[in-house]
């Protein structure tokens, strides 16, 4: 399975190589990002992060710094 996520406002694009029934979250984790400091959100809508990735594309919203 394979999902890339766009980092809102950056436009950084990640892809994430995971496995059928992964969720979000996992997405979040394996990037190094915190999962409490971030939105997911997919077709311009907010979804939770324990939401198993179906679709191919999404965004992230960090709510704080990368650094």
């Amino acid at each position: 399975m394979l999902c890339r996520l766009t980092l809102i406002p950056d436009g950084d694009v990640l892809v994430y190589r995971g496995r059928p029934g992964d969720t979000y979250e996992t997405a979040l984790l394996s990037f190094g990002l915190n999962p409490d400091t971030a939105l997911i959100f997919r077709r311009g809508r907010s979804v939770p992060q324990d939401e198993e990735i179906t679709e191919e594309e999404g965004g992230i919203f960090l709510a704080s710094s990368r650094g």
